[in-house]
């Protein structure tokens, strides 16, 4: 289709063999294409210590599998409440999910910013970054995002500014966040949205990020209902056109 790398999603993946893994590696090569990212999901926001050390865990081994794969960089969750049961329901309230009763927010970004502390040296040692994003739960709000960032304030830990994950106000979102960050995920809704359609100006989001002297990997997230094998090709055309 022609684009310049692949961005993977562990929970795609079909096995965690190294030989799985290598035929991947191998794969992107003969395509000739780089593999910028690997996606995980992980979830630090829990007051059981246990909880939280198994997903420090996953992490790390995420790392590893990234390391084998030759990938930089691993996308990093900050993780939710989950007061909010249904992700059908949280969408609707955009997002925004009161604490556990008992417990602020103070405590859940206390949470993220030990957990991700204890993964860094892992970082440093394997030489894949970590990058938090703006995705739904504790980092849907900006500021806390930023705060969980600054507070770790290590090399190994950018930012994913995913264009779509904004309750409202997303070109500001965007501006807030592209100074800072490591890779941007490019939302696309071609036949409409799963949970919600943004109209994205993307000759708009290039200018954000050129302003703010972004360099990286702009990688498309498709989220829209029409066949991939057409919306794909029309969101990759599109942002050619918006970035060049």
């Amino acid at each position: 289709m022609g684009f310049d790398g692949v961005e993977l999603l562990h929970r795609q993946f079909a096995s965690e063999e190294k030989s799985y893994l290598n035929s991947l590696k191998q794969r992107a090569f003969d395509k000739g294409l780089d593999m910028p990212m690997l996606s995980i999901h992980q979830d630090f926001v829990s007051p059981d210590a246990a909880e939280r050390k198994k997903n420090i865990d996953h992490t790390k081994h995420c790392i590893d599998l990234a390391a084998q794969l030759g990938i930089p960089c691993i996308r990093l969750n900050s993780g939710r409440w989950k007061t909010i049961k249904s992700f059908d329901d949280l969408m609707k309230a955009k997002g925004d999910e009161p604490p556990i009763a008992g417990f602020k927010e103070a405590d859940a970004i206390g949470w993220c910013v030990d957990s991700i502390r204890e993964i860094l040296p892992h970082c440093e040692s394997t030489g894949v970054k970590m990058a938090l994003e703006n995705h739904w739960g504790l980092t849907t709000k900006i500021p806390t995002l930023l705060d969980i960032w600054k507070q770790v304030n290590s090399p190994w830990l950018g930012i994913n500014l995913d264009t779509g994950n904004y309750p409202d106000k997303y070109y500001e979102g965007i501006a807030q966040l592209a100074p800072h960050a490591s890779i941007v995920q490019a939302k696309t809704y071609y036949g409409g949205g799963v949970w919600y359609t943004l109209d994205l100006d993307y000759k708009k989001i290039a200018g954000i990020l050129k302003a703010a002297k972004f360099g990286g990997w702009v990688s498309l997230e498709m989220e829209g209902n029409e066949d991939p094998m057409t919306a794909v090709p029309k969101s990759l055309k599109l942002l050619r056109q918006s970035f060049a």
